[in-house]
């Protein structure tokens, strides 16, 4: 059985509601599709739908170009780009879904809040990810 839309909503909403500085989740396949976006209320995107997607599918790109050296330096636990404007991460879920997420550029606790809040949830949650 594979993962419904309805779930990946809740595991979304339940993401942004722990802390108030995650502006955007995403939830991707590996082969870079964008399944589900949700965002904080009120929030006005900085992009749209279609560059979310393009964004997507370059991240999960670029982390499959890496794979090769997972044997010598390990798993990825999560990859961060910080901007100007928002901080970008994408953490595997497993090895067919992603999660992709923005946090608002004036939150200095990105690290915490990726390993002491979002890391554990997907860890409690990835037995619904199924493929």
């Amino acid at each position: 059985m594979s993962i419904t839309q309805a779930y990946m909503e809740k595991f979304a909403i339940t993401l942004l509601d722990l802390n108030k500085s995650i502006r955007w989740i995403g939830i991707a396949s590996s082969l870079g599709e964008l399944l589900l976006v949700k965002r904080r209320k009120d929030l006005i995107p900085l992009m749209t739908l279609e560059e979310n997607q393009e964004y997507t599918l370059n991240a999960i790109g670029r982390h499959k170009s890496r794979l090769k050296f997972q044997e010598k330096i390990g798993k990825l636990l999560y990859a961060l780009g910080k901007y100007e404007k928002l901080t970008r991460v994408i953490i595997p879920i497993n090895d067919y879904y992603y999660l992709m997420l923005t946090i608002d550029i004036e939150e200095l606790d990105f690290d915490l809040i990726i390993t002491d809040s979002v890391i554990p949830f997907i860890g409690t949650e990835k037995v619904h990810f199924t493929y």
